[in-house]
């Protein structure tokens, strides 16, 4: 861990000194717990029929799993452990639960595919969680390039893959037409995870100082409507997420051009071994 530590010798104990550590850096570590609970009480929730908590608890693990990394870095408490403690969560958080979640309430339909659907997105969270951060240890991308995601990131993915969950509270009935729909769905979902779709991300984005005001007031109107309209902002921002992959494409493709580098982004050689 990041920080200063102090060692004592406990008294009697004849043993190795033991660090001892401020109280700060255990935040984040806390914080991904929480967001596995989190993530673990979705599930739970799924399988006891209460799908709408279900729903709210999955999303709270992920906005849990995006803080604690931040968290640390304000709190310069990063450390090794919290790395892989954190990617254990993101499995569990964007691939396993929402896929569970989603198949107690509409793949179970659909039988054996249903259940190949789940099992494909699980996986496929898990390869594309360990590409990148083979990717982002070893920084195999230009600067320009590490302004786009490899990949739908997992977060998105776990966010997109619950649409059908989103369009059965709004009314759609779970039919077992809709669920074998949602089967495929869920595949798509999971190959967009394993792509090598270049998927812009927003990191080096900068706002001009005038427009700061208006950009607040746009997160706020959006916070609130997901308040007061959860299912229907829910499943318009999966919508304009998908609507948005092919221009994220355009954009990667002309910048490469002008960089005169490869149109697809690096990805891990599977011969290595990683």
């Amino acid at each position: 861990m990041a920080g200063s530590f102090k060692k004592f010798e406990p008294h009697g104990a004849g043993g190795p000194p033991i660090r001892e550590i401020p109280l700060r850096l255990m935040f984040p570590n806390l914080i991904t717990v929480l967001a596995i609970c989190a993530g673990l009480s979705g599930i739970r929730f799924g399988f006891e029929g209460r799908f709408e908590p279900a729903v709210v608890m999955v999303l709270l693990a992920a906005f849990l799993d995006g803080v604690d990394g931040r968290l640390a870095r304000l709190l310069k408490a990063t450390s090794k452990f919290g790395a892989q403690m954190d990617s254990l969560a993101d499995i569990v958080n964007f691939g396993v639960a929402p896929a569970l979640v989603l198949y107690a309430f509409l793949l179970e339909r659909a039988g054996s595919p249903g259940w190949i659907a789940t099992l494909l997105f699980a996986i496929a969270c898990g390869m594309r969680l360990a590409r990148f951060n083979v990717l982002d240890e070893e920084g195999q991308q230009p600067s320009w390039q590490a302004e786009y995601f490899v990949g739908v990131p997992a977060p998105a993915g776990a966010v997109l893959v619950m649409l059908p969950l989103y369009l059965s509270f709004l009314g759609v009935t779970p039919t077992k037409e809709v669920a074998f729909a949602g089967t495929a769905f869920t595949i798509l979902v999971a190959f967009l995870l394993v792509s090598r779709l270049p998927v812009y991300s927003g990191k080096s984005l900068k706002i001009p100082g005038d427009r700061m005001l208006l950009v607040i007031l746009a997160i706020a109107l959006y916070i609130l409507l997901l308040a007061s309209y959860p299912w229907y902002t829910l499943t318009a921002s999966a919508v304009v997420y998908l609507v948005f992959l092919p221009f994220s494409v355009r954009a990667y493709s002309r910048r490469a051009k002008r960089e005169g580098e490869s149109a697809l982004p690096p990805d891990v050689d599977a011969r290595s071994g990683e």
